[in-house]
């Protein structure tokens, strides 16, 4: 039934275009009578596509109208809130809620703090660097340094 369908909308659409849009017949024209033949089939087409363009412009006008209609729809009826959910809340929040035992939970909150202790980092005493360098000098201060990273 399908192909059936197909093939009648094809041959109704051959059938009207070949009604509105009859075929050329070429032969035995002179060039001049083509040229007018040209010209006139530019003619039509210039028609249809002023027409196309009108009807193109008068859709997009329409559609911007909707779209501001429908916007002004959406401003009337407001905006939709979203469905809120259930909390569950446990006896003690809801007595906080109602009492005020902010300061309470506060105080609590740094009673449960860990105090950590600072250690003083090691500060280097500061030496004179002239008295230092005989002692560095040469192999025995190079191995000190050495141990000394070690």
């Amino acid at each position: 039934m399908l192909v059936a369908e197909n093939e009648q909308k094809k041959h109704e659409k051959e059938n009207a275009l070949s009604e509105s849009f009859p075929p050329l017949k070429l032969s035995g024209l002179s060039v001049q009578e083509l040229q007018e033949l040209c010209k006139d089939l530019h003619r039509k087409i210039d028609v249809v596509d002023e027409a196309r363009y009108d009807l193109e412009v008068k859709i997009d006008k329409n559609d911007k109208e909707i779209q501001s209609l429908t916007q002004k729809i959406n401003d009337m009826k407001g905006a939709k809130r979203p469905n809120l959910k259930r909390v569950k809340k446990s006896a003690d929040s809801v007595i906080g809620a109602f009492t005020d035992n902010t300061k309470l939970m506060k105080s609590d909150f740094k009673a449960n703090l860990k105090t950590v202790k600072k250690e003083e980092e090691k500060k280097e005493e500061v030496t004179d660097w002239r008295k230092n360098v005989e002692a560095m000098s040469g192999m025995e201060g190079r191995k000190k340094l050495f141990n000394a990273g070690q």
